[in-house]
C-alpha cells in the first residue's frame, strides 16, 4: 500500500482524501473554530500534527492583532491553518461592516483557509476571501445550503449535524445530513458533529466525507487555554449529559447550541445580574462583564460562577477523558481511524 511521509509521520493511503489533496494536510481532520479557545497555540499544534488548525473569535479583533497572530503562525508551524469567522450580523442594510471587512482581508492574505459560519452562503464574502489568496469553506446544516455554498464558489463545505457542540446550524443528525449533502455537491465535504473518537472519524470517512471536524476533544487540549473548571465538567460528562437548547442566547438570539445540561439547570437557578468576567486575547487587561445567558467561552481569563456559564459540549464528550496535547489527540484519532478503515477495506 502506498505511503506518504510528512514531518516524519506516515499515513497510509486510506487517509488520503480530496481534503488532504486540496489543503496539503496528511490527516483529514479539521480543528473546529471555538471562539478564543481556538487559539494560535492550538492551531499550530493541530497543524504540526498534520491536520487543519483553526484560529477563531477574531471577527471583532483589531486588524493589526489578526495580522500579528497569523504572521506568528507562519513562523511557528509549517502545517496548514485557517481562520474562522461568524458572519451573523456582519451586514447592515445589505452592506458589509467596514471593520469586519478589514479583518477578513487581513486573514485571507495570510491563512490557507477562510471559513464562514452562520447565515446563508454569501458569494461576496467568498470572493473577498479568494481575492486574498485563501481557500474558502462554509459550515452549514442542510443540502440546500450546501448547494448554495458551492454555487457561491466555496472550495469545501462543513456539514454540521445536531450532535455538534457549540452553536448548531443542522436540524438533523450527521449521518442523515451526509446522506443528503454528499450527492448534492462536488466539493469536498467535512463531517462535523459528535466526532471524538477514531471510530466516529472512520465512520464519517467511510460514509463519503473527505474529512472530519473535531471540537469538543480540543476544548480539553492543553493548548486551548480552557478554564480547568470547564474541562473538569467535560471529563465527567457523557453524551446523554448534553442538550440542544437556546438557553444562552441573550446576546445571540434564536441561535440553537449544544451545552452540558447541568449549566442550563444552573443558569435557571442563578439570581445575580453578573455571572462573571472575562478578557479578550487582544485586550487582556480589559475585564468584560458576562451576564447570565450570554454566549461566550470560559477560558483561563474567566472568573465567576462557572456552573451557570455556557459549557459548550458535543455528543462526542464521551471521548474527553483527560487533558491532552492537541497533537496527541490528532494522532490518536488518525491511528484508530486508519486501523479501522484498513480492516473494513480488507
Amino acid at each position: 500500500m502506498n505511503r506518504t511521509t510528512h514531518r516524519g509521520t506516515e499515513r497510509v493511503a486510506v487517509l488520503q482524501t480530496k481534503f488532504t489533496e486540496l489543503l496539503g494536510c496528511t490527516v483529514p481532520l479539521q480543528q473546529a473554530g471555538m471562539g478564543k479557545l481556538a487559539s494560535p497555540a492550538l492551531a499550530a499544534a493541530v497543524a504540526d500534527a498534520g491536520g487543519l488548525g483553526m484560529v477563531s473569535g477574531i471577527g471583532a479583533a483589531p486588524p493589526e492583532y489578526v495580522a500579528k497572530i497569523l504572521d506568528g503562525l507562519h513562523r511557528s508551524t509549517s502545517g496548514v491553518f485557517g481562520a474562522n469567522f461568524i458572519v451573523d450580523g456582519v451586514r447592515e442594510s445589505g452592506k458589509l461592516d467596514a471593520d469586519f471587512l478589514k479583518v477578513l482581508e487581513v486573514a485571507a492574505s495570510r491563512a490557507s483557509v477562510v471559513e464562514f459560519f452562520y447565515e446563508q452562503p454569501d458569494a461576496e464574502l467568498v470572493e473577498i476571501a479568494h481575492a486574498g489568496g485563501a481557500l474558502v469553506s462554509w459550515q452549514l446544516g442542510s443540502a440546500s445550503e450546501a448547494v448554495a455554498a458551492e454555487r457561491a464558489g466555496c472550495d469545501l463545505i462543513v456539514a454540521q449535524g445536531t450532535e455538534a457542540g457549540g452553536h448548531v446550524r443542522g436540524k438533523i443528525g450527521l449521518m442523515a445530513l451526509l446522506g443528503e449533502v454528499l450527492p448534492s455537491v462536488k466539493v469536498p465535504v467535512v463531517a462535523a458533529g459528535g466526532i471524538g473518537t477514531g471510530r466516529a472519524m472512520a465512520a464519517a470517512l467511510a460514509a463519503g466525507a473527505s474529512a472530519v471536524r473535531v471540537g469538543t476533544r480540543f476544548v480539553a487540549a492543553e493548548e486551548a487555554g480552557t478554564h480547568p473548571a470547564y474541562v473538569d465538567k467535560l471529563i465527567a460528562a457523557e453524551a446523554k449529559d448534553t442538550i440542544l437548547t437556546e438557553a444562552f442566547s441573550a446576546n445571540w438570539p434564536n441561535a440553537p447550541h449544544r451545552v452540558l445540561r447541568s449549566c442550563v439547570e444552573a443558569v435557571d437557578r442563578f439570581q445575580g445580574e453578573i455571572v462573571g468576567e472575562t478578557s479578550q486575547p487582544w485586550a487582556p487587561d480589559v475585564r468584560v462583564a458576562v451576564h447570565p445567558r450570554d454566549s461566550f467561552v470560559a477560558d483561563k481569563t474567566t472568573t465567576g460562577t462557572f456552573d451557570a456559564m455556557p459549557l459548550w459540549a458535543g455528543e462526542s464528550v464521551d471521548g474527553v477523558k483527560r487533558v491532552q496535547k492537541a497533537g496527541e489527540i490528532v494522532r490518536e484519532l488518525a491511528t484508530e481511524a486508519e486501523g479501522l478503515l484498513r480492516h473494513w477495506n480488507d
